[in-house]
Order: C-alpha cells, then sequence, then structure tokens
C-alpha cells in the first residue's frame, strides 16, 4: 500500500497568527511530505509493505517506525485543528477532564508545562485508557502512545520545526496559543 499525503481540512493560511502559513508551508508540506515519501521508500519488500500506520506504529522499529509515526502523528496533530474559535470541551468529557485535573483550565495548564519540559524534540499527548481514565503523557522524538495501549485524544508537538518560525524558542508561548484553534468536537469524538 502506498501511503498518500493527507489533505488538511482548512487552508494552509486558516490558522493565522496561531500557526502561519510559512509554517504550515514547510512544517506540514515539507517535513511530513518527507515524511510519506521516506515511508514509502523504506516499507518496499518489507513486511509492512502494505500495512497500516497504526500495524506501523505497533510492530515496526527503526526508519520505518520512525517516518510512520511521524505521519501519523503529524496527520493526528493538523487534523486537531480549526479556524473556527470557540469550542470547549463537552458532556462525559468535560466531566472526565474536570474529575482528572481538577478543571480545564488546569488540565490546559499541566498540559502546556508537560510539553514545555520535554527536553529536545517530542510530542505531549492526553490520552484515555481502556477505562476512559485520561492521562497526559510525554513522547520523545516520534514515539506514538499506541505502542503502550492508550487512545491518543490530543496532541501538541514540540519539535521545533512546529514553532520555531513563529515563536523562535518560545515553546511555552506556541502551546499556549495553540488552544485557540483546538477544534474540542474533534477531541470530543475521538474520545
Amino acid at each position: 500500500m502506498k501511503h498518500e499525503m493527507p489533505v488538511l481540512p482548512y487552508t494552509n493560511d486558516a490558522l493565522a497568527p496561531v500557526i502561519s502559513q510559512q509554517t504550515i508551508d514547510f512544517h506540514w508540506g515539507k517535513h511530513v511530505q518527507t515524511y510519506v515519501n521516506n515511508l514509502n521508500n523504506l516499507i518496499q519488500g518489507t513486511p509492512f509493505e502494505d500495512a497500516s500506520l497504526e500495524h506501523i506504529i505497533q510492530k515496526a522499529d527503526g526508519g520505518i517506525f520512525n517516518n510512520g509515526a511521524q505521519v501519523w502523528n503529524h496527520t493526528f496533530y493538523f487534523h486537531t485543528f480549526t479556524p473556527k474559535k470557540g469550542s470547549a470541551p463537552k458532556g462525559e468529557l468535560l466531566q472526565a477532564l474536570n474529575e482528572t485535573f481538577g478543571s480545564v483550565g488546569a488540565f490546559k495548564k499541566q498540559f502546556v508545562a508537560d510539553g514545555t519540559a520535554i527536553f529536545g524534540s517530542g510530542w505531549v499527548w492526553l490520552v484515555k485508557d481502556a477505562n476512559k481514565k485520561l492521562s497526559i503523557v510525554k513522547t520523545a522524538n516520534g514515539d506514538n502512545p499506541i505502542r503502550n495501549g492508550w487512545i491518543p485524544l490530543l496532541t501538541f508537538d514540540v519539535w521545533e520545526h512546529a514553532y520555531y518560525l513563529d515563536y523562535q524558542n518560545r515553546r511555552a508561548d506556541h502551546l499556549s496559543a495553540l488552544w485557540d484553534i483546538v477544534d474540542w468536537n474533534v477531541i470530543y469524538d475521538r474520545y
């Protein structure tokens, strides 16, 4: 199976000023396209040639895992955002956030703090387990919580290419700004 570059549900300039068109052009258009190309080249003639991204994340290692996970992670990340402002957690998800973290505000504060604290490159995730218990998980490089049996609901990318053009070294400012474009309806559907 040849993996294709996913299509974003908005134009490259739609998330500005939180994520500029220049950042999306580079981050999505160049970095993610490179991961897709690398993955397609690496899987030829291997047991992963016809595998889904989820199977690759669960079973592969080395370059196949790294590129496959980065395609999945970035697709998941960019499909969490919307140019429409104002959505908020609702229903069972809101209740779970309040029960687990005390409030949505406390969750956001911890999520940004945990993402800011990651040394080097990686991801910060909101995940649930099989019992719908929520946790914040940090992963390095291209790792993904699916490998550990968690179900991802939300992630923020803390690789420098995600924010450097817009925020330089101000990772915390970038992560805090992302709340303005998070589509909580998408996260609710994942929950």
